[in-house]
């Protein structure tokens, strides 16, 4: 199968999407490679190329930048000030790719939307909130599901214990700890609104540590008693691109494996 034919099919079933205002495309390769092996990760790091490298793949699909900006990526990085130190990185991981004959396909928009499986049903399963939720917002990202009461830490060290799983061991908790809880939005990327939680008759949010400022959003929601669980991106994600993998397995004539990108820090405490 083409590298093309890949894009192709994934354009092909997410009408929610116009290609031309989407960031799901090739980043960089030959679209008429063929392709048989695909890695799968959150984000295309230099240690996840390398990764899908040494496992034999012709391809790395990624869900996050390969160059550190959102959209256009390549035309970005050629308008960087020649032989600035940002600019010398990208074109060094640039050209390891291209000697490499890697290509790297972004799915992003069409997996962030998909029904079901995509990334924030696959986040609320991974939870263990269920399947389907009560409540979802105007642009379908940000959804509400319903537990039985539970106080705000017990919550938090259920979740803490799914994250942990994914290399993330704690998480952080805004809010009294023996506040009861049952009606929980989660959100990921910067689909973490808090106003819109709120708006969802939420009474606690699970969100990503990049889509809220603590002065800003996290203050507000304190503020409003509305609490808060906050967790990393990558993590919140990754149960997604287990599910983009087997979707690619069970849907298309190639091979695709799962490689883990998990939290990309460790928690370093007093000894």
């Amino acid at each position: 199968m083409k590298a093309q034919e890949i894009l192709d099919h994934f354009q092909s079933i997410t009408h929610w999407v116009a290609p031309e205002d989407s960031v799901d495309r090739i980043i960089i390769g030959n679209p008429g490679k063929h392709v048989s092996r695909v890695g799968v990760t959150w984000m295309s790091t230099f240690e996840n190329v390398r990764e899908a490298i040494a496992h034999g793949c012709d391809m790395l699909v990624t869900h996050e930048p390969t160059f550190w900006v959102h959209a256009d990526e390549l035309a970005t990085v050629e308008s960087w000030p020649e032989g600035s130190i940002k600019r010398q990185a990208a074109e060094y991981k640039r050209r390891f790719i291209e000697r490499r004959g890697l290509v790297i396909l972004r799915i992003h928009d069409a997996w962030d939307a998909m029904p079901d499986i995509g990334i924030p049903y696959a986040w609320a399963r991974h939870l263990g909130l269920g399947d389907a939720p009560a409540a979802r917002s105007a642009n379908t990202f940000q959804h509400r599901y319903d537990i039985e009461p539970v106080t705000l830490d017990a919550l938090a060290r259920r979740i803490a214990r799914r994250t942990a799983e994914l290399g993330e061991p704690a998480v952080q908790v805004i809010g009294p700890p023996d506040q009861l809880v049952s009606k929980v939005g989660i959100g990921t990327g910067c689909y973490c609104n808090l106003e819109v939680f709120q708006q969802l008759d939420c009474d606690v949010s699970i969100i990503c540590d990049d889509s809220n400022w603590h002065w800003e959003g996290i203050a507000f929601a304190a503020d409003n008693d509305h609490a808060v669980i906050r967790v990393n991106h990558s993590v919140s994600e990754e149960p997604g691109m287990i599910t983009l993998a087997q979707y690619i397995n069970d849907t298309l004539p190639i091979t695709a494996e799962y490689i883990p990108h998990g939290a990309p820090f460790r928690l370093v405490g007093q000894s």
